[in-house]
């Protein structure tokens, strides 16, 4: 198991302080090199130290380090959606997907870095609507088992219960008096836990996550087998 890792560094959160202030492509190219040694590189660290740690709680969710392709996300945001024009991201975040997975929407371990705060977990954000279904689906089903996971002592204590948006009116087809409606009308399905960033400037950071994922793995496991996935 790599040990490699030793936190991010004061420089990476300072990097997307100085970007907030000025989220121009003129001041991103002239940083350019500062972005591929202070954040790009600890997140390829980063996500290989993660590798043989995710492959304890599932072999089928994948911790690629590669700069570009992997596991970590573009800083570039898609100007079609962009609200307010600014060209770059103003964190550093990674998904491990599933393996059956080729974008955000699937089923994903997922870390988040910015400034002010640090958030990770897992979850499904935005399915596609056959795969949205099969989710609500399984919780209508399996009342019982749903509850379990997300009445959790642990899912409560380090995540709050489960989040995500959802609808105002329950999806057709759906008792509206079902114990977990409002979890039935969920459109994103995420448990995620926030913390200070100095807590991921530190080695233990690693272990945090791993800790972290681990809690969250039975719920990920049922989302998974929802759509039709192995755990």
């Amino acid at each position: 198991m790599s040990d490699d890792f030793e936190g991010f560094s004061p420089a990476f959160f300072r990097f997307f302080e100085e970007l907030i202030a000025d989220n121009s492509r003129e001041w991103f190219q002239a940083n350019k090199a500062r972005y591929e040694r202070e954040v790009l590189l600890p997140l390829s660290a980063f996500v290989s130290a993660m590798a043989p740690r995710l492959a304890k709680i599932s072999p089928h969710y994948v911790a690629d380090p590669r700069p570009r392709g992997g596991s970590i996300f573009r800083i570039y945001r898609d100007m079609r959606f962009a609200r307010g024009g600014k060209p770059y991201k103003e964190h550093g975040a990674c998904q491990f997907r599933h393996e059956r997975g080729k974008d955000a929407h699937a089923p994903g371990f997922y870390v988040h870095l910015q400034p002010d705060k640090v958030l990770f977990g897992g979850g499904i954000w935005k399915p596609p609507s056959p795969e949205l279904k099969k989710i609500r689906e399984a919780i209508a089903d399996k009342p019982k088992d749903w509850g379990k996971l997300i009445e959790d002592r642990k899912v409560r204590s380090l995540f709050g219960g489960i989040h995500g948006d959802g609808l105002t009116r329950p999806p057709r087809g759906f008792d509206p008096e079902h114990p977990y409606i409002e979890d039935i009308k969920r459109q994103t399905f995420f448990l995620m836990r926030e913390v200070a960033p100095a807590a991921a400037q530190d080695k233990s950071f690693v272990k945090e996550v791993e800790t972290t994922f681990k809690a969250a793995a039975p719920t990920m496991r049922f989302l998974t087998a929802a759509v039709g996935a192995e755990f």
